[in-house]
């Protein structure tokens, strides 16, 4: 047993699972009832979104008569989208944090590669639903396609990216033996 509790792969999985479930029941149990750390990111997400498409000529939708208004986005003509809290990225920040802290390396960059890694992640985030919205006004019928597999499979893959930068640029992986 001590002799598998050394094994860095079985520490890996098994911190990786821990942090990663902690960060889960917290999440679901007490930030997401919570909602406002969920509403502070819809709402920078939204304000980048809409900051973009303005810069770049869109004129944006106003909202005054529904709860959700300050969830909501869109390009003026078009019906616009709710961003929720299940698209706001916390899951995906949760992935990473757990990843980067249960894999090995050194601390002093563990410290500023979290950070820098969930501005990237909420940056690409922000990028998705930029996408989403000039979708949803020129082809809406490709919406639910487009949100639902083209942009989770980019937005995982750029998290996966990153993990894989810091396995080969950070961690003491060498010729595939952790040391």
């Amino acid at each position: 047993m001590k002799e598998l509790l050394r094994n860095p792969i079985f520490r890996f999985l098994v911190l990786g699972t821990g942090i990663y479930l902690l960060w889960y029941f917290l999440y679901a149990y007490w930030v997401k009832p919570d909602l406002s750390i969920d509403e502070l990111i819809i709402a920078n997400l939204i304000w980048i979104n809409e900051s973009v498409l303005s810069a770049v000529g869109y004129t944006m939708l106003e909202y005054s008569d529904s709860i959700f208004d300050d969830q909501r986005t869109g390009i003026a003509g078009s019906f616009g989208l709710l961003v929720g809290p299940d698209c706001d990225g916390m899951v995906l920040f949760g992935l990473f944090i757990a990843f980067i802290v249960a894999f090995p390396g050194p601390w002093k960059h563990k410290l500023w590669y979290i950070p820098v890694g969930l501005v990237s992640i909420h940056l690409i985030n922000s990028l998705r639903v930029i996408a989403l919205v000039v979708i949803q006004h020129y082809r809406p019928q490709w919406l639910g396609f487009n949100h639902d597999y083209t942009f989770t499979i980019i937005v995982y893959a750029f998290v996966f990216l990153l993990w894989y930068v810091w396995v080969n640029r950070f961690s003491p992986l060498k010729d595939g033996e952790l040391r």
